[in-house]
């Protein structure tokens, strides 16, 4: 299958998620620990049928440096979800959006320091557009909302956390199976989002079935094609790409979100704009033409 058609169905995947969430009730610590956990049945049966290439103590098992390269993704991604969604309690929806959009910058350098990998020109310039354009959109949502300190520096911590996440699975993902990887990874990240619930007392169950039916649709699209469409196409594509390539989140969330009735926000002309620049940003990343072969 084509890695960059897995990408884009992948990014696709993503984009309900803002949009269901809004549908419900529950706190956001038990969305993103349901998220996870309800994908682990179907992710863990196909990595126990998947090829292990990498050697370990004894058949079958991973190396010892890998699994620990997949627990501390585990975690980014863990505290990703958690910070970002903190965030939005401290500061305005324009502001995350805006500081959690510097995730492909946060890639690009951690990429380069650690992998070696350093985007082409092209794809600087697409980087840079893609950025702009998500920041366009973040600054249309803003309708007069000022942002707190604390929650601009958990969105940034938030951006920087996902980079980690990225470019982990790039290096992870060049020896790993995707089935393998992601078990792995979204288990410790579920693990470390059931220790926050538990220490902030925030429940597990008691939800209604309409809180079910949102935990379901995120595990189902989302996570399961989403997030782990973007771990496979780690193996075939650089960190800084899949982060850029992500940023079509925002744009589809802003369709849906106009296009479902019982949400129905119009979007404002800014974010219309920066809906195309980030689009276009995109574009010119994925069309850099030096990607690894994978």
């Amino acid at each position: 299958m084509s890695p960059l058609f897995v990408l884009i169905v992948a990014v696709l995947a993503t984009t309900y998620a803002g949009p269901v969430i809004r549908l419900a009730t529950a706190p956001a610590l038990a969305i993103a620990f349901w998220r996870l956990t309800l994908v682990l049945p179907v992710t863990g049966t196909l990595a126990a049928r998947e090829r292990r290439p990498t050697p370990g103590p004894w058949p079958g098992a991973i190396a010892p440096l890998p699994l620990g390269l997949m627990a501390l993704s585990g975690l980014a991604l863990a505290a990703h979800f958690w910070t970002w969604i903190a965030s939005l309690q401290y500061t305005s929806v324009a502001s995350s959006v805006v500081l959690v959009s510097l995730k492909p910058v946060f890639a690009w350098g951690i990429a380069a320091l650690w992998l070696r990998e350093h985007p082409t020109r092209r794809e600087k310039w697409g980087i840079i557009v893609a950025v702009l354009g998500a920041i366009l959109i973040g600054v249309a949502d803003a309708r007069g909302a000022v942002g707190a300190i604390g929650g601009d520096v958990l969105a940034l911590t938030g951006a920087l956390a996902a980079a980690i996440y990225y470019v982990i699975g790039r290096r992870v993902r060049a020896t790993v199976p995707v089935w393998t990887y992601a078990t792995v990874v979204y288990t410790v990240a579920a693990a470390a989002l059931a220790g926050l619930a538990i220490g902030s007392r925030v429940p597990f169950t008691g939800y209604p079935s309409s809180d079910w039916a949102v935990f379901l649709a995120l595990a189902a699209g989302p996570m399961l094609i989403g997030h782990t469409g973007l771990n496979y196409a780690l193996k075939h594509f650089r960190a800084t790409t899949v982060n850029v390539a992500a940023l079509g989140e925002p744009v589809g969330a802003t369709i849906l979100a106009w296009l479902i009735p019982s949400i129905h926000e119009i979007p404002a002309p800014l974010a219309m704009i920066g809906g195309v620049v980030t689009l276009g940003g995109i574009g010119l990343a994925l069309t850099s033409g030096e990607q690894s072969a994978g």
